[in-house]
């Protein structure tokens, strides 16, 4: 079953069980799914919906984390909860470590000797760790790589 099979099943689950908050976030998912779909004319594999799951989660962390400045604790309480739904989507993550790993092997294979070739690595990375790593724990490991 694809993962936008999954996703389907789940609002419809969802929807019987009258889970509204958690339908609201599954109906969100899949209206940025639509659009991605319409706007680019495309049909989504699971590697554009991880992707576009990634994208909703870092909104929503950003959003929280505004508004736990701004002392709306509600608010960041309802982002933290889209999260949860949200990451039932991902793949399993890789570790600090493995991470480390990932990056050693990606420096050796594009030959970047320094913080100057950040990006090559960067854009290597992203396509290799997509969905499977925070890419802002990603872009760490590559600058504590780059900086030896």
């Amino acid at each position: 079953m694809s993962l936008k099979d999954r996703i389907s099943d789940d609002m419809k689950a969802a929807m019987r069980a009258k889970d509204s908050e958690r339908l609201s976030t599954i109906r969100m998912l899949l209206a940025a799914m639509k659009q991605k779909e319409v706007d680019e004319r495309i049909t989504l594999d699971d590697t554009i919906v991880v992707g576009i799951v990634d994208k909703l989660i870092k909104q929503r962390k950003d959003a929280a984390s505004q508004y736990a400045q701004a002392g709306r604790a509600d608010l960041a309480d309802k982002e933290n909860a889209e999260i949860a739904v949200l990451e039932a989507y991902l793949p399993q993550r890789l570790s600090g470590e493995e991470i480390a790993a990932e990056i050693r092997r990606i420096v050796a294979e594009v030959g970047a000797t320094g913080p100057a070739d950040m990006g090559k690595v960067m854009a290597a990375a992203k396509a290799a760790l997509a969905g499977r790593a925070d890419m802002a724990l990603v872009s760490a490991a590559v600058k504590q790589a780059l900086s030896r």
